[in-house]
């Protein structure tokens, strides 16, 4: 359990002495939602879905904030195993199981803490936190995809030999992800070809529970939102502990 608290402060240290990288990660999904948000609100009408698309909008970008975030701390295996520090980790008394689960804390409570610092930015722009039982839904939600995308950013990174080759891989995997989520269009609204590929998107899920706790409005039970999270939150995290087990 040390490891677990020894690893989760580790990297979310890291996050606050980088100022730098903290602002970006919440400027980029901003000037989307200003640039995308504003520009096609004025055109985009989601009758019986959304009284405005702004506000359709922001609860997908928070989710997919969430998950680029996780996803992309499986980076930090490559840097540790390149510097040193994870064959010093390795060689300690501990489990794998533990460092799995300590690295997955630490980075999902970085991409939770993204997404949540992207909600006050966006009241800016007309955006209304919605009751506290609906914001503690949204927040579960983004906790079960924070760790869910982490588990997968280390699962892959476990299996990846270099930085470039992880790149690759996490970037199909977010463009994957981002693009058939219903973060930006309504389901309902995509082509008969796209929905099925859609449905079985585990953001999508995620994008739709947010979006409940946010504005009350879902195009799929909020129900089944949280029984696939949290589904696949267990599988990642399994397969997570489970390649990292096997890494050469």
């Amino acid at each position: 359990m040390d490891i677990i608290c020894l690893l989760w402060q580790r990297e979310t240290k890291k996050l606050f002495r980088s100022w730098s990288r903290l602002l970006m990660n919440v400027v980029a999904p901003l000037a989307y939602i200003v640039l995308l948000g504003v520009g096609l609100g004025g055109v985009a009408r989601l009758p019986g879905i959304a009284p405005d698309y702004l506000i359709f909008l922001i609860p997908g970008t928070v989710a997919v904030t969430v998950m680029l975030t996780a996803l992309g701390h499986g980076g930090q295996i490559l840097w540790d195993r390149q510097y040193g520090f994870l064959r010093v980790v390795l060689v300690a008394p501990v489990s794998r199981m533990e460092i799995v689960l300590g690295h997955t804390a630490g980075g999902a409570t970085i991409a939770i803490f993204q997404g949540l610092l992207l909600l006050f930015p966006a009241l800016l722009v007309g955006f209304t936190l919605p009751s506290l039982a609906g914001f503690g839904m949204a927040c579960v939600f983004m906790i079960l995809a924070a760790v869910a995308f982490t588990a997968l950013g280390v699962a892959i990174a476990a299996r990846t030999g270099d930085a470039g080759g992880l790149q690759m891989i996490t970037g199909v995997f977010s463009f994957l992800f981002f693009g058939f989520s219903g973060a930006v269009f309504p389901i309902s609204t995509l082509p008969a070809w796209i929905e099925p590929i859609t449905l079985v998107n585990p953001l999508t899920y995620c994008v739709e529970g947010v979006r409940y706790g946010l504005t009350g409005m879902s195009q799929i039970h909020p129900g089944v939102c949280l029984a696939v999270m949290t589904g696949f939150c267990v599988v990642t995290v399994a397969g997570g502990a489970y390649l990292f087990r096997k890494m050469p």
